[in-house]
């Protein structure tokens, strides 16, 4: 017996399991196995799905009740102002665009009402392509100084800062609909003090610019809430200068481009802020072969479509 009781204690020691118990502990782990594999069924089931969406509102109630809303109430004369930093007058010569531009129907906009999210999902989430748009548009890896270049859905600047940053000697303007968007972009432009970028309120598929002004054009997840991406493609050849090139860059699927749309609709639903926006609940991506038929509906002297991870991307340059 007490070679027994030594046997036993000789495993523990060495953190091993004692033959003889084995097989009771085979038929435990079996048991267990089963049961947390085992689906719940009728009212069982209906109790644990309402559970988990309760704690998800709670969880995403919690988390608004701690973010800032300041960026939600702003006022038309804040929001639209341009920064004296980055006067527009470097970016046209004529009397064509209007710095208190109203933003028509900002309000039922997602990206407007809900601002800070897509905020968080361009700077923390979504890939940076901007070492990519670098080769793409300028081979030897520098523009010329004073070339112009203009983001069409700037959102919160977070291209056209990081161009105007790296590359003083160029001016850079962002367009955006969103005053809430274009507020936390010239902000960061403010703080990076970019005297060669600013802002401005402008419709992508009715740009307010003449023909032939930038030499550069870029713009990273505009179609996937576009209603008419031929009419975009067409104002970005007429806005480009003979030469100049467009760089764009677009998701594939609709399941991750889908991930902040879903995410504003669902704060809507539990926000009651559901007053009809004009954005879909689900982002509309384009296949390979749509991609490439788009950028073909317009003259280009140079076109290139290809496809790179989550992503696709189309390089041209005007003739």
């Amino acid at each position: 017996m007490q070679l027994i009781k030594r046997a036993h204690v000789s495993f523990e020691a060495r953190g091993e399991s004692h033959p003889g118990r084995e097989g009771r502990r085979t038929k435990r782990e079996a048991h267990h196995t089963a049961t947390f594999n085992k689906k719940p069924t009728g009212s069982k089931c209906g109790d644990m799905i309402k559970r988990w969406v309760s704690l998800e509102d709670q969880i995403i109630k919690i988390l608004l009740r701690t973010l800032p809303t300041d960026s939600i109430a702003l006022s038309s004369k804040t929001a639209l102002s341009l920064s004296p930093r980055a006067p527009l007058d470097c970016f046209t010569s004529a009397p064509e665009i209007e710095e208190t531009k109203p933003a028509d129907s900002a309000g039922d906009s997602l990206f407007e009402q809900f601002a800070w999210l897509y905020i968080f999902c361009r700077e923390k989430l979504f890939r940076d392509d901007t070492e990519r748009m670098v080769r793409a548009v300028w081979p030897n890896g520098k523009p010329k100084p004073g070339e112009t270049l203009i983001e069409l859905g700037c959102g919160p600047g977070f291209y056209s800062c990081a161009f105007a940053e790296r590359f003083r000697e160029i001016n850079v303007l962002g367009i955006d609909r969103s005053p809430s968007q274009l507020k936390w972009a010239r902000e960061k432009a403010e703080a990076l003090e970019l005297a060669n970028c600013c802002f401005q309120n402008d419709n992508v598929l009715d740009l307010s610019h003449a023909d032939n002004r930038f030499d550069v054009l870029i713009a990273s997840r505009l179609f996937t809430v576009l209603p008419d991406r031929a009419r975009a493609v067409a104002e970005m050849h007429r806005v480009l200068r003979p030469g100049g090139c467009c760089f764009i860059a677009e998701p594939r699927y609709a399941f991750w481009a889908s991930i902040p749309l879903f995410t504003m609709w669902l704060l809507a639903r539990i926000t009651h802020f559901n007053i009809g926006y004009r954005e879909p609940s689900k982002a509309r991506v384009l296949s390979a072969r749509e991609m490439n038929r788009l950028f073909a509906t317009q003259p280009w002297r140079k076109m290139k479509t290809w496809q790179d991870g989550r992503y696709q991307y189309a390089l041209c340059e005007k003739g």
